[in-house]
């Protein structure tokens, strides 16, 4: 697989370390921030995993907000808020932008896509908008659909390629045969030009050829391969033996 290095909207992110006068309160008492490490980029798909409460949403959400997304997801363009409850990671970030700028951008929060699908029909709805935002989505109501078919809506009709796309848990309504979809629409993009920073649970996902991996643990950030992830190791034992592995559980 050829890297696209052009599709490199984004190369590093480092901490304002010189504006920090206290690490005693969210989110910068996160581990990840308290140990923070400059994050180099893949030009392609850069995954950050790890257990819940290790910060990979809060620090997705602070690289999206310091780039110019809504908080709650969706394009550059969407300005909504349903609940204020974003941290302000975003202003202690220092984003190292690459020589191109990405054509498309989306920021999809698996969490608050309900409200992106419920902004865009009160979008379409007012007189006078111009052409309806729901057809970039295929044209049918995201509320008529089940959670994984709204998902797909986005990852197949409004993704166009040559962009940057954020993606918290894209997996959370996905199916096994959907994530492995999902993965085949992501190298379709990423031969488009495209960039992806993904959070993520699933080893489907995290299995994208030469990506970078990074977890996040207590003792900070870390780049790791797929096979040396807690996610993967776990999921094989299960399925090589289930048994064995039931039996320790329910002791």
């Amino acid at each position: 697989m050829i890297l696209n290095q052009s599709s490199q909207y984004i190369r590093k992110i480092d901490l304002k370390r010189e504006q920090i006068m206290s690490y005693d309160a969210f989110p910068l008492s996160l581990p990840v921030i308290r140990k923070f490490r400059e994050i180099t980029l893949h030009p392609n798909v850069t995954y950050i995993i790890g257990e819940n409460g290790m910060g990979k949403s809060t620090l997705l959400e602070g690289i999206a907000i310091a780039l110019g997304f809504n908080p709650e997801g969706g394009t550059i363009n969407f300005n909504f808020s349903s609940f204020d409850s974003h941290s302000n990671l975003e202003q202690y970030l220092r984003i190292a932008k690459g020589v191109n700028r990405a054509k498309d951008s989306f920021f999809f929060r698996s969490e608050t896509f309900y409200n992106v699908a419920t902004n865009i029909e009160n979008l379409d709805s007012e007189p006078g908008g111009g052409g309806r935002i729901i057809d970039s989505f295929g044209g049918k109501s995201l509320h008529k659909q089940s959670h994984g078919e709204s998902f797909f809506a986005a990852f197949n009709e409004r993704f166009r390629g040559n962009g940057l796309y954020i993606l918290d848990e894209p997996e959370a309504a996905l199916s096994p045969l959907r994530q492995l979809s999902m993965l085949a629409r992501i190298n379709e993009l990423v031969l488009e030009g495209s960039q992806f920073i993904i959070s993520t649970h699933s080893p489907i996902l995290m299995a994208y050829p030469h990506a970078k991996i990074l977890e996040l643990t207590e003792e900070g950030m870390h780049e790791v391969k797929l096979e040396e992830t807690n996610h993967y190791s776990i999921m094989k034992q299960f399925f090589t033996d289930k048994e064995r592995l039931l039996h320790h559980l329910f002791q």
